[in-house]
């Protein structure tokens, strides 16, 4: 089982709800928990946790995938399909033992996920096993979090969410604009309102920026503390 260190298990039985997939059903290798925002979460962590696989409230099993169909699926539906969250999961003993995450930047999981659907295994996502895990951290590290994130979805599943620097553009006016609505239905501080704005110009640059690195094959970056 792994769990990190900031989220909190919701109620007694999520353990037992994590678990409860690998009883019924033996190809399961992994299971995944649903994340809830932390009592204190700001609107803009609020609403980029919910986009996540991992806040749905519908429960899903997957797999397995073979070479030949994960090929033909776009590259946003390799990701949907590839979802798998360590923030807290579960996984089958021996196929920890045949597949290890490897050791790579960010985004272990999505490629541990990825390997075991292709190795004939399935995930479930379990929902009824829930925890709370947010954040609220600052725009310069979300920038180089989602640069590091997007380098690593292009390498794994061909997957650019801004291609062009017209949509980089088009992302970025959006994003602010709707990070102010955000903030404005829960207004707090100025300061809160200027890291809403900056965190929309960071997260659609970093998407950007790291799946363009990827393209163009440049030396891998890494960031301290990230």
């Amino acid at each position: 089982m792994l769990i990190v260190q900031d989220a909190v298990p919701a109620d007694a039985n999520w353990l037992a709800e994590l678990t409860r997939p690998f009883g019924e059903d033996a190809r399961i290798a992994g299971t995944f928990a649903r994340q809830v925002p932390s009592a204190d979460a700001s609107g803009v962590a609020r609403r980029n946790l919910e986009a996540w696989v991992a806040a749905r409230a519908e429960p899903r099993t997957v797999g397995p995938l073979r070479a030949d169909e994960f090929r033909a699926l776009r590259p946003i539906e390799r990701l949907d399909l590839c979802a798998f969250d360590n923030v807290c999961s579960c996984i089958r003993r021996d196929v920890w033992q045949r597949h290890r995450f490897n050791r790579v930047p960010i985004a272990e999981d999505l490629e541990w996920a990825r390997d075991v659907l292709l190795d004939g295994w399935k995930l479930a996502y379990t929902p009824a096993a829930c925890v709370r895990h947010s954040h609220d951290r600052s725009a310069m590290y979300e920038w180089r979090r989602t640069y590091l994130a997007h380098r690593r979805l292009m390498e794994l599943f061909a997957l650019s969410t801004i291609p062009s620097l017209g949509g980089l553009l088009t992302a970025i006016a959006t994003t602010t604009v709707v990070h102010a609505r955000v903030w404005s239905r829960q207004p707090s501080t100025m300061r809160e309102l200027g890291r809403a704005l900056a965190l929309g110009v960071a997260w659609p640059l970093g998407q950007y920026l790291g799946a363009r690195a990827a393209r163009r094959g440049a030396p891998e970056r890494t960031f301290s503390g990230v």
